[in-house]
């Protein structure tokens, strides 16, 4: 289990060492972000399958010759190869001002926060002193990430188990107010939901019809993607759960959100009030940043970020 660490981390560690670190770091992900607005669900969605997976410490950054590194594996495949060079830029330019002292996990959580705000989102300030992971095995997520079509129980185990409670699970999922996923992840809710019952019960209609015109029978487009948030695909806003209330989730994992007792009270909150969605939000950032940092010689500073040094 991967336990919530929160050892020597602070907001202004680099303050006497590269005290231009966040402005550095915004500037490079926000003329990525122009050039391509993938970039912020991107860093956003990297930014939590790396802290899932042995801790927010860079591990899913690392390329290895065999294909058998963290974003190998089956779940990583499919990060945008846009949240990497977004990290990847920014490291570079930090290079130039204060080579070798800022870390590439603490870059990704930098980028993760101003992808956010740039799309919309409230701003938060981000915890600083991470060091970069030793380890990358692709190996090592198998059921570490959730799925599609997860349950709320299942949700509740699997971020319990990064020290995250269950409203800072349905406050993260709220994530899904930007982004997109290709018509596999979902396409059972379409066509084959069960042996009497095809579409999906729990999916609103209209909407249903809307997705199966995007994603005609499975195995057709592999390619084909459908947006997360129907309403405001590319703004980070609480429509993700103005969504779920209109029976209108994409995948099973965040219409349960609503539909179980457990947690619908929550959505129903934050679907009807912004500010509590972007405070809720903002702590449950700020707390799985924590998850399973190293610190000292529990990792190193990447020269760059794809490589061990």
């Amino acid at each position: 289990m991967v336990t919530e660490s929160n050892a020597q981390l602070s907001e202004n560690f680099y303050a006497s060492t590269c005290p231009n670190v966040e402005l550095i770091v915004r500037q490079a992900v926000t003329t990525k972000y122009q050039q391509t607005p993938i970039t912020a669900p991107g860093t956003l969605r990297m930014f939590f399958h790396d802290c899932f997976v042995g801790g927010c410490d860079a591990s899913v950054l690392i390329a290895s010759d065999n294909g058998d590194a963290e974003k190998d594996a089956h779940d990583n495949i499919s990060l945008a190869g846009d949240g990497f060079d977004t990290v990847a830029k920014a490291k570079l330019a930090l290079e130039a001002h204060c080579p070798g002292l800022v870390s590439c996990s603490d870059i990704l959580a930098l980028a993760a926060r101003d992808v956010v705000v740039l799309a919309g989102g409230p701003g938060f300030k981000v915890e600083l002193g991470r060091r970069d992971g030793l380890v990358s095995q692709a190996s090592r997520v198998d059921g570490k990430l959730p799925g599609p079509e997860l349950d709320v129980t299942g949700l509740i185990t699997l971020f319990a188990s990064n020290g995250l409670s269950m409203t800072d699970m349905i406050a993260l999922s709220g994530a899904h107010t930007i982004g997109f996923s290709h018509c596999d992840r979902f396409a059972h809710r379409l066509y084959n939901f069960s042996t009497l019952i095809p579409v999906d019960p729990t999916l609103d209609p209209a909407y249903a019809q809307q997705l199966m015109q995007t994603c005609p029978r499975v195995g057709s487009e592999p390619n084909v993607v459908s947006n997360l948030d129907a309403t405001t695909p590319d703004v980070f806003d609480n429509a993700y759960f103005q969504n779920l209330v209109a029976r209108k989730g994409l995948f099973t994992s965040d219409q349960v959100l609503f539909n179980d007792f457990r947690s619908q009270a929550t959505v129903v909150r934050f679907a009807n009030n912004a500010e509590e969605f972007n405070n809720a939000f903002t702590s449950a950032m700020r707390k799985l940043g924590r998850v399973g940092v190293k610190v000292g010689k529990q990792g190193e500073i990447r020269k760059d970020c794809s490589a061990f040094n």
